[in-house]
């Protein structure tokens, strides 16, 4: 099932928002499972996510990136290449990585689960 989640920033609220360029709302769907109840369209229900599911996507998100350019950076200084060439290639070490990322999203979206709650 696909739920539509709008999401509103904090600057929604903010006395300041005429004088700001940001977008208040995002629309997104989020495909969820867990539910055993039959739900219709525009129905309200709570989307809940695993606090340990969130620290791994966190983890791949931006963790094993940091880790990935911090040891190719090391690797590459070791071998003696230029500062300007380290760096440039640390950077392109992220293309194949979130290439394979995205060769494995279907895997993600079986271990990522968001679920409906349900509302007693």
């Amino acid at each position: 099932m696909l739920v539509n989640v709008v999401s509103q920033s904090a600057c929604a609220s903010c006395h300041a928002k005429g004088a700001c360029n940001s977008s208040d709302f995002e629309d997104k769907e989020i495909e969820v499972t867990g539910f055993n109840k039959s739900y219709s369209p525009g129905e309200v229900v709570t989307v809940v996510f695993k606090q340990t599911q969130g620290y791994a996507a966190v983890f791949w998100g931006y963790g094993m990136p940091f880790i990935v350019v911090l040891f190719t950076l090391i690797i590459a200084n070791l071998l003696s290449v230029s500062e300007l060439l380290s760096g440039l290639i640390s950077l392109g070490v992220l293309v194949p990585y979130y290439i394979i990322l995205y060769f494995f999203r279907n895997t993600f979206k079986k271990v990522f689960k968001f679920e409906v709650e349900e509302n007693i």
